[in-house]
């Protein structure tokens, strides 16, 4: 997730820490960035704060931005209480709405330990999510073809069997895989796979 990593941007508005995902289909991202402190994140992870997270129901159910202070959600784990002890003071929730048929939402959160985050701070982080959002959407240019012998590679068929099923030689089974990982910028074909499955698109 490079486009994440080499934004500094980020810490710079965001200096108490944040987290990107980027994409997020029924439970994974296709990428993201967790840049919190180590401690608030071996914390959250053990005691299964996600579901209970009123940041995390607002991005999950919710477009736009909202600074945290105004989230306005049960907090029965008291993760807001707990974040605060490791400098999560003030912060902001950015979730950018589905678009296209993949409906993948991306989504980000960001802390200060300082101040509230002004408007104009907020408006950056904004469009910068969107960027991010918009540069990661799945390729649209695969045909069915493509998605057909990807799909049956998923279902760990092998290429002999691929081809015999749709009545092609191996060699178009192999030009159609080629030609998938190209598009999907994958240098195998199982990687081709999993992109393919984390967008939707099989």
């Amino acid at each position: 997730m490079s486009g994440v990593q080499q934004g500094g941007e980020f810490s710079f508005l965001a200096p108490a820490g944040y987290y990107i995902a980027l994409r997020v289909g029924f439970a994974f991202p296709i990428a993201e960035h967790n840049a919190l402190p180590k401690g608030w994140i071996d914390r959250y992870t053990q005691q299964g704060f996600m579901p209970y997270d009123p940041v995390m129901r607002w991005l999950y159910e919710n477009s736009g931005s909202i600074r945290w202070s105004e989230i306005d959600l049960p907090d029965p784990r008291r993760v807001m209480i707990q974040a605060r002890r490791h400098g999560l003071l003030f912060g902001v929730a950015i979730a950018c709405a589905p678009t296209g048929p993949e409906g993948q939402r991306s989504f980000g959160s960001f802390a200060r330990s300082d101040r509230e985050f002004e408007d104009e701070e907020i408006a950056v982080l904004q469009a910068k999510l969107r960027r991010l959002h918009e540069a990661t959407a799945p390729p649209t240019n695969l045909t069915r073809a493509e998605l057909e012998a990807l799909s049956m590679v998923r279902d760990g068929l092998l290429l002999k069997e691929i081809a015999v099923r749709l009545s092609v030689t191996e060699g178009a089974i192999k030009q159609r895989l080629k030609n998938a990982k190209a598009k999907l910028g994958a240098k195998t074909s199982s990687q081709a796979v999993s992109a393919a499955v984390g967008y939707g698109l099989i």
